[in-house]
């Protein structure tokens, strides 16, 4: 769908863009984490995550790595409002992590069922007389213990 295109647009490219300028220690991003109280080394770790996650999120197939790239994205904005709102230090950031964070939730709810992990059989899903146990067809008969002497 064209909200699912438009909020994964979004991140990805904010986790593409965002990761390179966290590699390259870019002097306006070094300066913001240097204020939160995060070491300089912190933005190359991130940054290579960040590049690694959207590129996650946007190859088709490969559904449980993309649940890991939203998880780490999620993770990734709520952190960064929660450094910014426990410092102090530019308070501004947080409406637009916080429109990341949602953009993310959607592009997650939102993903066709080719990016999703398949959904295990629940019992209450199941047939009417379902058991886990007979959920298999029968294999071939065991050997007569008699006749394999």
């Amino acid at each position: 769908s064209a909200a699912y295109w438009l909020a994964t647009a979004a991140v990805t490219g904010e986790l593409l863009l965002g990761g390179i300028w966290d590699i390259a220690r870019l002097p306006f991003v070094a300066g913001l984490v240097t204020h939160l109280g995060y070491p300089s080394y912190f933005l190359v770790l991130l940054g290579t995550w960040k590049v690694l996650g959207a590129a996650a999120i946007l190859v088709p197939r490969r559904a449980l790595l993309k649940e890991w790239a939203y998880a780490g994205a999620f993770f990734t904005y709520t952190g960064a409002i929660a450094s910014h709102l426990t410092t102090g230090y530019d308070r501004g950031e947080v409406g637009l992590l916080a429109a990341f964070t949602v953009l993310t939730v959607l592009s997650w709810s939102l993903r066709p069922a080719s990016r999703r992990t398949p959904r295990p059989v629940r019992a209450l899903d199941a047939p009417a007389g379902w058991h886990p146990d007979r959920a298999l067809p029968p294999g071939p008969p065991a050997p007569d213990a008699a006749r394999t002497r």
